[in-house]
């Protein structure tokens, strides 16, 4: 793949979502911060202007570093790059007064057809954020059906989610399933024809691809530990989500971690006592009706804010947080996603 062509010195290619309230809660912003989904740099460089003497941006993507290569010397040794996943954020820093997280799949990511995340461009079907390992094109080729239904089910609560996988299942005998339009094409004809006003048929099924390909779940658990892990006491930790299914998970995390056990409930079993490891800093934090007007991306964006305690780090089970055990693609194809 041709490298991304390089940003210009001035504003990032996209708006950094709910980057006001952020800035707000987590004023006077200093010391060292990390961004594990750097992006386009939006969050970084607000945070750097905000007073961080250091921000540690970390992408699974080397596509946005080329794209950041045009302004990220403008900042010398205060900015970082790292290529490399947010689950192992405790490799790169330690001690950290405050991590960034802006999940799910990037506007920049979208516009790129190549690149196989969007059903609105015909390109191959990838959708991998680090562009190596299996891709969605292997998933729907090789995947079980009931598999796949179980994917497009509990990742994209897509209730058609038995007709579609048969659907694949059947059109993947005729020919392999290569491009987005194939895909497209296949969930299209298995979906009643939609209603003005409704999501294009498509959405729920690429997005539970994209998650199952880049282990989204496991990787966003996994970041929130290693966060616990790298985080100075006192220091920030700020998670956006855009849909339900990520932020339920950071709201059950930062709920068992800022828990100091006992209770338990459907998720999370009785535990014994323990000092816990996060202070919650309010409600999640929605956008207003300036960002909405300014930024229609936010629509369903919600940010979540907690402070680390002084308490030891603890691993937090997967059942805790309703995720099944297990690397996705390794249980589903030879190999997993290497």
């Amino acid at each position: 793949m041709a490298a991304a062509a390089r940003v210009p010195a001035g504003d990032p290619p996209h708006v950094p979502v709910l980057l006001r309230p952020l800035l707000a809660a987590v004023a006077p912003v200093s010391g060292t911060w990390l961004d594990g989904t750097f992006g386009a740099g939006g969050y970084a460089r607000a945070l750097l202007k905000a007073g961080a003497g250091k921000l540690i941006g970390i992408d699974r993507d080397p596509a946005v570093f080329a794209m950041a290569a045009g302004w990220a010397g403008d900042y010398g040794d205060r900015l970082e790059l790292v290529q490399g996943t947010f689950s192992k954020m405790d490799e790169y820093g330690q001690n950290l007064s405050g991590v960034v997280l802006d999940l799910g799949v990037s506007s920049m990511q979208l516009d790129q057809a190549e690149r196989g995340f969007s059903f609105m461009k015909d390109g191959p079907l990838d959708m991998r954020m680090s562009q190596s390992g299996l891709s969605a094109a292997d998933l729907v080729n090789r995947a079980e059906e009931s598999t796949l239904a179980d994917i497009l089910y509990h990742y994209g609560e897509e209730r058609a989610a038995r007709r579609i996988a048969r659907r694949i299942v059947q059109a993947r005998t005729e020919a392999p399933i290569v491009t987005t339009r194939q895909l497209t094409e296949i969930v299209e004809r298995s979906l009643p024809r939609r209603k003005p006003g409704q999501s294009h048929p498509a959405t729920r099924s690429f997005q539970a691809l994209r998650i199952a390909v880049n282990d989204e779940f496991g990787e966003l658990l996994a970041g929130l530990e290693a966060a616990e892990r790298a985080l100075a006491p006192d220091g920030w930790l700020a998670v956006v989500s855009f849909h339900s299914l990520e932020d339920r998970i950071v709201k059950r995390f930062l709920q068992a971690r800022a828990s100091s056990g006992g209770g338990g409930s459907r998720y999370a079993p009785e535990r014994a006592a323990e000092t816990p490891g996060f202070r919650l800093a309010g409600k999640a934090i929605g956008p207003d009706a300036e960002e909405l007007a300014a930024n229609p991306r936010a629509r369903s964006a919600r940010l979540r804010l907690a402070r680390r305690t002084e308490a030891p780090a603890r691993p937090v089970e997967r059942a805790v947080i309703g995720l099944p055990g297990g690397d996705i693609l390794a249980d589903i194809l030879p190999g997993g996603n290497t």
